[in-house]
């Protein structure tokens, strides 16, 4: 089973290469990364740990047995208890719930260990997966929203007791 691990520095190798092998399926329902994320990624990476230091965000990668990167959750722009949370799984990993236990997991940090007391996340209106892990996981829909143009829906858990909500698989 794959582990949650809070992201470092030597995870970069295996970040870049999940990022690469999914470009093209990510950016068919969410907004690509553009090539300066591939081209400066080093820099972005120490960026990331640095920000994740100061406790602005936190950011975990989704780790396979062998080292791959299978994907990521992230927790950004924490500010008056509350954050945004973003998520990507790859391709070959999909469909598996993962992204729903990784997600699981992330909301019980953040409620615990980041002391977090509300996330929200924003998804296209036809990416059905993330609206999936999202309603599996606790949060309701808290209005409409656009994502580089395209029609979304914004949506909000409120973080209680430091427990995730039971998966409805």
């Amino acid at each position: 089973m794959p582990r949650l691990e809070r992201l470092r520095p030597d995870h970069a190798p295996a970040l870049l290469e999940f990022e690469r092998e999914n470009r093209a399926y990510f950016a068919a329902s969410i907004p690509d990364r553009g090539d300066d994320y591939f081209a400066y990624f080093d820099a972005r990476h120490r960026a990331l740990l640095a920000e994740q230091e100061d406790g602005v965000c936190h950011f975990h990668v989704l780790v396979a047995a062998d080292g791959a990167v299978l994907g990521r959750v992230n927790v950004v722009d924490v500010a008056d208890g509350a954050a945004e949370l973003g998520y990507r799984i790859a391709e070959s990993a999909a469909g598996r719930g993962l992204a729903t236990a990784a997600v699981q997991e992330v909301c019980a940090l953040t409620a615990g260990e980041y002391g977090l007391t509300t996330l929200w996340a924003v998804t296209t209106l036809d990416n059905a997966g993330s609206r999936t892990v999202l309603t599996r996981t606790g949060f309701v829909s808290a209005g409409t929203v656009e994502l580089d143009g395209r029609p979304g829906l914004r949506f909000v858990r409120e973080l209680g007791g430091g427990t995730a909500a039971p998966s409805a698989r």
